[in-house]
Parts: structure tokens; C-alpha cells; sequence
């Protein structure tokens, strides 16, 4: 019997609608899944899988299973997890799945514990919780395991220092570092849904509003350009004078975070670091601010801290919580500080997940192809899988560019022809 821990299984038609929809946006996976089914190259291979369960997420394990694997499923946040996707995935797909939105810590835990019981071959994580608890709890399983991917910059982070301090005890494929994730889903995706999270949190008027934004890697230039498409005056903050210099040649403004606690009205988080926005901030705020985070985990906001500033709290609608302060100031919190394009909205479209997930599948495929020749690190994306992953996707947009000539490719490749 198939085991599993989900909601309610009566969602499934709701979620098989929306997974076929998912579907219909994402061209590059749905090729490289005829592929798979034809060739089988996951034949036998378990995955244990800690990703946002989402629509776009359906499809990726139903690709790698048509390639011959047996992926088991589970929630990589609390907030993320769509209900009726993860019914459809047991009861149409029989995939295991592990996930109920708004699990507690306890709970959640439990959920990775019980997706790793499958004694996986390869790991994919977005985060990093899955491999830290395999280092951390379940050491026994490490043996078996050839490899693993890595989806989303924090848990990269997380990853590369395990590596440098040489505790890393198998590769791992760094697939947020390809350019067609990095560049296109953390960019166009992110930006899109954060502001999309927001409106579905707030329906505030975005026009007008001072938008702080913390971090101006991919994700924070995503989210910068877009408030700023819809009437913004969007402030950056940052610790990367590279990154900063570019933000103001970007067209924004750029203060230390004290100056722009002062004078922002919304407020949004997206650095993968901890304690962002701190209690001294806080107390800087203008009366009504509102709080975000598009970062990974819930720890960018210093949740603690206002907690402990408030002398009371209200919910005033779905996901936002008022911090009432000793001078009757209120600072709204969205959705405990979580993800918020996943906890308010719908996460990235699946356009753009298309060639994060494409990524992934064609990584976990190399994974198996070059089992026990790799080291134990993290590795980059192959670049003729980045690149293959770009052409499918102009293919499947009806789009054509240009190759190089015989002639050019030797003018590229010699020094002796000059001006």
C-alpha cells in the first residue's frame, strides 16, 4: 500500500486540473519526458524530493517517473504545500507524497524524515533541509546515495560551506547557479509572484508606496523592477557595494537599512541571510509599515524580536498579522515571515519553472550517467545541459538564432588574423 501523508485525498480532481494546466505551460519539461519514457534512464532510481509542492513540482516528479524512477515527495516550507496537488499526485500518479500546508515544525520534520525512509539514491533539496537532516540524523543512508541537486540560493549557500569545511559526504549539482534558472526564474519569477503575493495578502495600491527592498541579487532586482513597474519608489538596501553601485545605475536608491527604516511603507526581504530587518529597525518604522520576506526560510525578518517589542497582536485578514507596540504603532507581518510568492500566491509561473525544473531532471539524469566518478562537492550545472535547456525553450517559443560559420568559429578559436 502506498504510504502517505497529505490533507484530504477528495482534492485530487482539483489538483489533476490544475496539474494538467501546470502542463500546458511547460513545453521543455513535457520534451524531455517523451525522451525519458522512451529511453528509461532512471530505471529503478529512488529520489527523495524536498521541493514547494506546487503544480510545477507535480510535473517534474511525473517526468523523472516516466524516466523509470520512484520519487517520493515531501514539503520543503510549511506554507508552500498546495492541498489538492498533493492528492492528485497519490491518487492519479500513485507518488508518495509527505506534505500538509500549514504543518507545524514538528510536523514538517517528521514529513523529511518519512520521504528519506525510501533509502534514496539521489536527493533533491530547496533549501537544504533534506541533505542536513541525512548528514545530521540519518547517516545511515549516505552509502546508498550517489548524488544530489540543489534548487534555490540559500540552501547553495548552505551547501558550499558544509563543502569547505569538508563534511560534505556526496556531489551535489547546484542547479539554481545554471543562467537558465538563476537569470530567468529568480528574476522574472520571483519578481512576478512577490508582487503577486502581495497584492493577494494586502490588495493594497502599490502606486505611490515606498518599497524597500533587501538584497539586489536576481531575485531582489526581479522584485525591484516590477514594484517599480507598478508606480513604486522602491528603495535597495545592501551589503554588496558591487551589487549596491548597481542598483543605483539600475535607476533606484540605495540606503543603509537605518535610513531606510525611517521611510518605507512596505518592506520585503530577499538576501538568504538572517536578522535582515532588526529590532532597532522596527522601532524606526512609520506607524502601518508591512513586512515580507521573498527569501527561502522565515529567518530575514527577526520574527523574535517583534514579538517581543509587541505589547499585543491582531489578525486582521488571511496571512497578516498586526505587532501593536507600547506607542500603539502597528507593523503588519505577511504570512509569519515566510515565502511570500508560495504563502499568499501561487509561487513562479510555470513558464518560467519550466526551465528550473527541465534543469533539474536533465541534472538528476548526469547524476545517475556519472555515478561514482564525482567528488564530493558542489558541482555547477553542465553548461551543455544549460545550454540545451535554453534551445528547447526557444524551440518551444517558435523561435530560431543564428550559428556561427566555419569561418567565424576560426576566427574565434586563433590569434594570428587580427584587425
Amino acid at each position: 500500500m502506498l504510504s502517505y501523508d497529505i490533507k484530504d485525498i477528495s482534492l485530487a480532481e482539483s489538483g489533476l486540473r490544475r496539474i494538467k494546466w501546470a502542463q500546458s505551460q511547460m513545453p521543455v519539461l513535457k520534451n524531455i519526458k517523451k525522451r525519458f519514457e522512451a529511453e528509461i534512464p532512471l530505471k529503478n532510481i529512488k529520489i527523495a524530493a524536498c521541493l514547494h509542492v506546487t503544480t510545477e513540482t507535480a510535473n517534474l516528479m511525473i517526468a523523472l517517473k516516466a524516466g523509470g524512477a520512484n520519487p517520493v515527495l515531501c514539503a520543503s516550507n510549511p506554507l508552500s504545500t498546495q492541498d489538492d496537488v498533493a492528492a492528485s499526485l497519490v491518487q492519479h500518479y500513485e507518488i508518495p507524497v509527505f506534505a500538509i500546508r500549514g504543518i507545524d515544525q514538528k510536523g514538517y520534520y517528521n514529513h523529511i524524515s518519512r520521504t528519506l525512509d525510501c533509502e534514496p539514491n539521489i536527493t533533491m533539496d530547496d533549501g537544504a533541509d533534506l541533505v542536513t537532516m541525512v548528514h545530521n540524523r540519518r547517516k545511515e543512508l549516505i552509502d546508498n546515495i550517489i548524488g544530489g541537486t540543489e534548487e534555490t540560493t540559500t540552501g547553495v549557500i548552505r551547501l558550499r560551506s558544509m563543502e569547505k569545511e569538508g563534511v560534505l559526504q556526496y556531489p551535489i549539482i547546484a542547479v539554481n547557479d545554471a543562467l537558465t534558472k538563476h537569470l530567468f526564474d529568480n528574476r522574472y519569477g520571483t519578481g512576478q509572484s512577490t508582487i503577486d503575493g502581495l497584492f493577494r495578502a494586502t490588495n493594497i495600491l502599490l502606486a505611490g508606496k515606498i518599497m524597500v527592498i533587501c538584497g539586489y541579487g536576481w531575485c531582489g532586482r526581479g522584485i525591484a523592477n516590477r514594484a517599480r513597474g507598478m508606480g513604486a519608489r522602491v528603495i535597495i538596501t545592501e551589503i554588496d557595494p558591487l551589487k549596491a553601485l548597481e542598483a543605483i545605475m539600475d535607476g533606484f536608491q540605495v540606503n543603509s537599512m537605518k535610513e531606510a527604516a525611517e521611510i518605507g511603507d512596505i518592506f520585503i526581504t530577499s538576501t538568504g541571510n538572517k536578522n535582515v530587518i532588526s529590532k532597532h529597525d522596527f522601532l524606526k518604522m512609520k506607524n502601518g509599515a508591512i513586512l515580507a520576506n521573498a527569501g527561502h526560510f522565515n529567518v530575514e525578518i527577526d520574527i523574535p524580536a517583534l514579538q517581543e517589542l509587541a505589547v499585543k497582536t491582531e489578525v486582521m485578514r488571511d496571512g497578516i498579522v498586526s505587532y501593536i507596540l507600547k506607542d500603539e504603532k502597528q507593523l503588519f507581518l505577511l504570512f509569519e515571515g515566510r515565502l511570500l510568492n508560495l504563502a499568499a500566491a501561487e509561487g513562479h509561473p510555470a513558464s518560467v519553472m519550466d526551465m528550473s525544473f527541465a534543469n533539474q531532471s536533465l541534472s538528476i539524469e548526469y547524476l545517475n550517467k556519472e555515478k561514482g566518478s564525482l567528488s564530493k562537492m558542489v558541482y555547477s550545472v553542465p553548461q551543455d545541459i544549460d545550454k540545451e535547456v535554453a534551445f528547447l525553450k526557444l524551440k518551444s517559443m517558435g523561435i530560431e538564432i543564428d550559428v556561427l560559420t566555419d569561418q567565424q568559429k576560426k576566427y574565434l578559436n586563433s590569434w594570428q588574423e587580427g584587425t
